[in-house]
């Protein structure tokens, strides 16, 4: 008689022996979240921007459109702010 051990199925943390899927998020990525907040945070803002335009029943006025833009600028602003922290980073490493 063979005897096969069986795990449950999905992809497995080296460090945890429970699936990705069911367990917590680790200080690391918990912290690289923190980091990456503020560009979600933009983000969210943007889509939120293009959504109420697109809720009109005409075209964006331009007040709609300054606001997109502006929070393009946001988005850009948080990415370029990401961007220099990843590489400072990477040359303090």
């Amino acid at each position: 008689m063979h005897i096969i051990s069986h795990r449950p199925s999905g992809r497995y943390d080296d460090d945890q022996d429970a699936p990705i899927e069911d367990r917590e998020p680790t200080r690391a990525e918990l912290a690289a979240i923190e980091a990456e907040w503020p560009l979600i945070e933009a983000e969210l803002a943007l889509l939120d921007e293009q959504i109420a335009v697109l809720n009109l029943t005409g075209h964006g006025s331009e007040l709609h459109r300054r606001r997109i833009r502006r929070a393009e600028r946001r988005v850009l602003a948080a990415r370029r702010t990401l961007a220099v922290r990843d590489d400072a980073a990477g040359v303090a490493s």
